[in-house]
């Protein structure tokens, strides 16, 4: 099986920009892996890394050159999801706006199904 590319999952072009910025930082491809993990203060995380390439069963969205990899397991819980970077006074971040998630936390990283 190969990493295919998903309308499952969209990364913004805000998004997008900052990825490729730290990835030139660090100089590193600009690739963004969004897994979910349980924990945090509603059952399930997310979790931001750069990657270097894709798995073989990623599903890949691509926007402005730069690609977001999402593993099987965690596409079943952020399908239909948005993957932003927002900046306010509380500080900046990645925005996941996910459609499955029951409830959510106050710090936007963690939530429920």
């Amino acid at each position: 099986m190969t990493a295919t590319l998903s309308e499952d999952i969209i990364l913004t072009p805000a998004a997008a920009g900052r990825v490729a910025a730290i990835a030139r930082k660090q100089d590193k491809p600009a690739i963004l892996r969004l897994s979910v993990e349980g924990g945090g203060c509603s059952g399930f995380q997310y979790k931001f890394e750069l990657a270097d390439a894709p798995e073989s069963d990623d599903s890949i969205a691509e926007t402005d050159g730069v690609r977001l990899l999402v593993d099987p397991v965690s596409l079943d819980l952020v399908r239909g999801a948005s993957v932003d970077f927002v900046e306010s006074l509380g500080g900046a971040a990645f925005r996941v706006t996910n459609p499955n998630a029951a409830s959510g936390c106050g710090c936007g990283t963690s939530f429920s199904v």
